[in-house]
């Protein structure tokens, strides 16, 4: 049971991406906001300058979406993990340290949109429209050569050149993937399925 009285009535409320883990900012809740948050799903805090509730974006636009709420071991401080919606921070950064909330690997995701407008569109001159031009055969082996090089670098190569291949690697089963209308979360999925204790290899 969260302990409103050691702080006059308010909570310490650390805001965390529930994805990334990056933390966004420092709040603070009364009774009112903590119960208002679980209500809508919108974090809303205790302005102790203005001294009413605020709904983070309810100006801006920039809500952060509730995902969980957890109270520390002397109940007095709550952990608030969510999806934010645009940046945090009132000066525009994505959190109010000035620290961009991003991880590269999510990044394979917007190279995926990215690959897949280019199957869309097939714009002229673009290496990717020239790959899926070339047929399924053509990928698979382009797919297979990356492999061999990565492999190459990791044996007898330089870690920048194994890293090199291995993004090549991945660019090109990305696309070969796209060509034959998956994604590369379709793997991710794959991936966390076999990570279930109860998985069994088909």
């Amino acid at each position: 049971m969260l302990d409103f009285d050691k702080m006059n009535g308010l909570v310490p409320a650390i805001v965390q991406d529930a994805d990334t883990k990056t933390v966004l900012m420092l709040g603070f809740m009364n009774q009112e906001a903590y119960e208002k948050t679980l209500e809508t799903g919108k974090v809303t805090f205790y302005s102790r300058t203005r001294q009413k509730l605020w709904t983070k974006g309810e100006e801006s636009g920039h809500f952060l979406h509730l995902v969980s709420m957890a109270e520390d071991c002397d109940h007095d401080t709550l952990l608030v993990k969510v999806h934010p919606e645009g940046p945090t921070c009132h000066l525009g950064t994505d959190t109010c340290w000035g620290e961009k909330n991003e991880e590269p690997v999510m990044f394979l995701k917007e190279l995926q949109d990215f690959i897949s407008q280019r199957h869309e569109e097939m714009p002229e001159g673009s290496y990717t429209t020239s790959l899926f031009q070339s047929g399924v055969n053509k990928m698979a082996q382009k797919v297979g050569e990356e492999a061999v090089e990565t492999v190459i670098e990791a044996c007898n190569g330089t870690d920048d050149r194994l890293i090199y291949e291995g993004a090549d690697l991945i660019y090109h089963l990305i696309v070969l993937l796209t060509s034959k209308g998956y994604r590369i979360e379709d793997l991710a999925r794959e991936l966390q399925e076999r990570h279930k204790p109860n998985w069994k290899k088909h």
